[in-house]
């Protein structure tokens, strides 16, 4: 008996490979799951990693009214042809493609993951069509999944939708963590000094980390300001930044931009494939964030041991407990942030005992399989109550 055919769109391969690594591969052993994503080359990648079928359709992230008409044009003519019982869109764009063009292709179950609102960060005229483009979105789904109680909240205070459509699975997460993968015990204090030197940090120097985007929104221009204020302070110090800088959607300021460049204590890597090493030769993980949905990167950090400095957005603020396994500050409080650094760094007994919690507050609450299998429980409940 053949499978039921499960359709996965976002907008750019990379949120398939990072937001969603393995989930696929797990869901194909139960539905015909065919990926869609823009950048052909590195989607068909992705395929061959996953097992799984792929279909190119090209998409931005900026706002593209013709390019999007197109898009959607040639995603209902996949549609039609392939007929899935499922498509379940991540990302903005993907959405408001995937459940227009499913709508109107009467796709049965029409399933939108929501995992961070670049509206909630938005003003004026923008703003008004973020909402707009958001609340169609959710008009064409049948059933939207918000990855956090925060974002739940946001959604259903704003009225962007009514509240039967609207539920948090497990206790949010789009993709869990592999708590096996991102485990210290793959990397022995050798491999840990080793990749110091490789980057002249001291083995004995406080290593402060972030990964993720270089770019405004994640609290950059904050996070650079006030690891430069630690410096004043004559205190040993890192700033490790993992991750790409993004000069078209929402660059950092050009003082940060020339901070970045010229001081020898602050130490950008690029976009890395495996972060895992980084996470071991560090000893906090420091994420700013504007806005977030669930953050993987605040996940993979805690099941790696470190304490965290998150900002009080949906998702951080619901991985992390106060004073157990990190700290949370305001959204854009550049003072606060710098006294959690110094904090984290001069108190011991508080640093020791965020650390110890760090891991296990991941792995009983945020273990990949299980969340795994609470969408996959959730997929089979839709369809049996078609």
């Amino acid at each position: 008996m053949s499978k039921l055919k499960l359709i996965r769109i976002t907008t750019v391969p990379i949120s398939l490979e990072k937001l969603l690594e393995g989930q696929l591969a797990y869901m194909k052993e139960y539905y015909d799951i065919t990926a869609i994503s823009s950048d052909k080359q590195r989607l068909e990648q992705y395929g061959v990693k996953e097992g799984v079928e792929t279909y190119h359709i090209e998409q931005t992230r900026k706002i593209t009214p013709l390019k999007d008409l197109n898009a959607v044009l040639k995603l209902y003519k996949f549609l039609k042809r392939e007929k899935p019982l499922i498509i379940h869109s991540h990302t903005p764009k993907a959405g408001i493609v995937g459940m227009t063009a499913a709508y109107f292709a009467r796709i049965p179950l029409r399933l939108h993951t929501i995992a961070g609102l670049p509206l909630m960060e938005a003003k004026g005229v923008k703003k008004l069509l973020l909402l707009v483009i958001e609340r169609l979105t959710y008009r064409f789904a049948t059933n939207v999944y918000p990855n956090s109680k925060g974002l739940y909240d946001y959604i259903l205070s704003r009225r962007l939708t009514s509240k039967k459509k609207v539920k948090v699975l497990g206790q949010g997460s789009s993709n869990g963590i592999d708590t096996k993968y991102f485990s210290r015990e793959h990397f022995s204090e050798t491999d840990i000094l080793q990749k110091r030197n490789e980057y002249n940090i001291p083995a004995n120097e406080f290593v402060y980390v972030f990964v993720g985007r270089i770019v405004k929104d994640k609290g950059i221009d904050e996070l650079v300001s006030a690891f430069t204020e630690l410096q004043k302070k004559k205190i040993n110090c890192t700033l490790l930044l993992v991750g790409p800088f993004e000069e078209e959607l929402d660059p950092v300021s050009e003082n940060t931009k020339i901070e970045i460049a010229t001081n020898t204590k602050i130490i950008t890597t690029g976009y890395q494939s495996d972060v895992r090493i980084f996470y071991a030769m560090s000893n906090a993980l420091v994420f700013p964030s504007y806005r977030e949905g669930f953050p993987n990167v605040v996940m993979q950090a805690g099941a790696m041991g470190l304490p965290s400095i998150v900002s009080d957005i949906n998702g951080c603020n619901e991985i992390i407990v106060e004073n157990k396994n990190g700290i949370i500050i305001p959204v854009k409080d550049r003072q606060v942030l710098f006294d959690a650094m110094k904090k984290l760094l001069e108190e011991k007994p508080l640093y020791t005992n965020l650390q110890n919690n760090a891991r296990p507050l991941i792995t009983k609450r945020f273990d990949q399989k299980e969340i795994w299998q609470i969408l996959l429980n959730e997929y089979k409940m839709l369809q049996n109550n078609l």
